[in-house]
């Protein structure tokens, strides 16, 4: 069995403290981070591997994007794709010893504007998720876990109001349309939402609020999928919503699974 969390990070170097906290303190086998803003030469692994972390597969870019799998079981690199041909850091795969590929995905915010003619960001969201859709239909995932900050909320419960919600992006209807195909190409399954099926679930909190907590207008735009063949295997699923209340923190909260592989 292993635990397995995923967070956007909002820079890791920034960051660090908050790495090695939630490390210490909960101690996944696993750690997928995204938007670490980092070259990979750069993010601070020592203190990780003081904790046990020794194993590290990442992609990096210099201010923008980036991620990293941080683990305590050995993982070895399984490559990364450039989806949508946008030449950023946004996806890497490992693989642990018992032949489990992990994805760690960073898709693109959007931009404001829910228009691929106004706001060419996007029109480079919905193709990266395109991409995705297209690669799990040419080859369908097989004991195969898929995390991340996805910046889409697709249930009308993964949003604090469906309705004020549906032309604003991460939660319009063409976004959730095209994160839905892409998961039934790959047949994947939402552990999160299998192990907690109803009623509200966020993972991300905006900046722009004065007080977060007690307004609650939160997005759940962080995932963990499993291919079908290991998803019963998926287990524990939690969102910590109280690190989103850290000092100086990411607007993400890590959202953790346990599989029995």
């Amino acid at each position: 069995m292993f635990t397995l969390a995923t967070w956007n990070i909002n820079s890791v170097r920034l960051r660090e403290a908050l790495v090695t906290r939630l490390l210490r303190e909960e101690g996944p086998d696993i750690l997928c981070l995204q938007e670490c803003k980092s070259p990979v030469e750069k993010i601070p692994l020592e203190g990780f591997r003081e904790l046990g972390y020794h194993h590290i597969v990442a992609r990096g870019q210099k201010g923008y994007n980036g991620v990293a799998i941080l683990s305590r079981l050995p993982i070895e690199d399984a490559g990364d794709r450039d989806y949508a041909g946008l030449g950023h850091a946004r996806h890497v795969a490992a693989r642990t010893e018992s032949g489990i590929t992990i994805h760690n995905m960073y898709i693109p915010a959007g931009g404001d504007i829910p228009d691929r003619e106004l706001n060419p960001k996007f029109g480079q969201k919905l193709d990266f998720v395109t991409e995705l859709r297209d690669v799990f239909h040419a080859e369908r995932p097989s004991r195969s876990i898929m995390v991340g900050d996805f910046n889409i909320a697709p249930r009308e419960d993964d949003v604090w109001s469906h309705k004020q919600l549906l032309k604003v992006v991460s939660h319009t209807p063409i976004e959730v349309e095209h994160l839905m195909q892409a998961q039934d190409a790959g047949k994947w399954v939402d552990i999160t939402r299998k192990d907690i099926p109803d009623g509200q679930l966020y993972s991300w909190w905006s900046y722009r609020a004065r007080d977060w907590d007690a307004a609650d207008k939160g997005r759940r735009l962080d995932h963990i999928w499993a291919s079908p063949d290991i998803a019963n295997s998926g287990h524990n699923s939690r969102v910590l919503r109280d690190v989103r209340g850290w000092e100086k923190p990411s607007d993400h909260a890590p959202v953790f699974a346990s599989f029995d592989l």
